[in-house]
């Protein structure tokens, strides 16, 4: 696959179409997010290390999520990645959006419901990954690291997120964290996933 150019470009290029692009990706985003929590079948590989951290550490998770973009935000600086109005309003908009569906959404009894559950948020994930970085201004932290290595390498998207998710997963998994069969088949599915969609809703000058 060609690389494609995912570097933020300035809002006022086709605002019109970006902004409600960035912000409907981010809350898809936080709706797979809380679809994945209420299957009860694994954390995601971030959210494993993110629990670890907080056990250890005795802070919270938003608090720890929080202090984990910002560390990874400093490992952009080698990559030559710039932060853009999407990077900020990741932290934001997420968050929102992962607290309205939980609160309307319960968690299902049935196996099969909570299957059905962790199969569309890790595939609406995948989407909702390719939908607000192929928008263009400018990813979240950590997805600006899978970005940024993928432009300086030319490996692709598929190889390098799925090398992420994969190391965060065992550091996760080491220090403590929460792990499930929904972790594996996300961690193995979110690179290919991703891939698949961007070519299909990355904005093009």
């Amino acid at each position: 696959m060609a690389s494609l150019d995912l570097h933020p470009v300035p809002v006022r290029e086709s605002a019109g179409r970006r902004v409600p692009q960035l912000i409907a990706g981010l809350a898809l985003y936080g709706a797979s997010m809380a679809l994945q929590i209420r299957s009860v079948l694994g954390l995601d590989p971030w959210d494993v290390l993110h629990d670890a951290l907080s056990k250890r550490t005795g802070l919270s998770f938003g608090t720890i999520t929080a202090i984990t973009g910002a560390l990874v935000l400093l490992c952009w600086l080698p990559l030559r990645q710039r932060p853009g109005l999407g990077t900020v309003a990741n932290i934001l908009l997420i968050a929102v959006a992962v607290d309205a569906t939980l609160a309307v959404l319960p968690t299902p009894d049935a196996l099969a419901v909570r299957i059905g559950f962790l199969v569309a948020g890790v595939v609406l994930n995948g989407l909702a990954t390719a939908v607000y970085i192929g928008a263009r201004l400018g990813p979240g932290p950590r997805d600006g690291l899978m970005t940024g290595i993928h432009a300086r390498t030319g490996a692709s998207v598929r190889l390098v997120r799925t090398a992420i998710e994969v190391i965060v997963l065992a550091t996760g998994w080491l220090l403590g964290g929460t792990v499930g069969p929904g972790t594996v088949l996300y961690a193995l599915s979110i690179g290919p996933l991703t891939q698949a969609f961007l070519p299909l809703v990355a904005w093009r000058r």
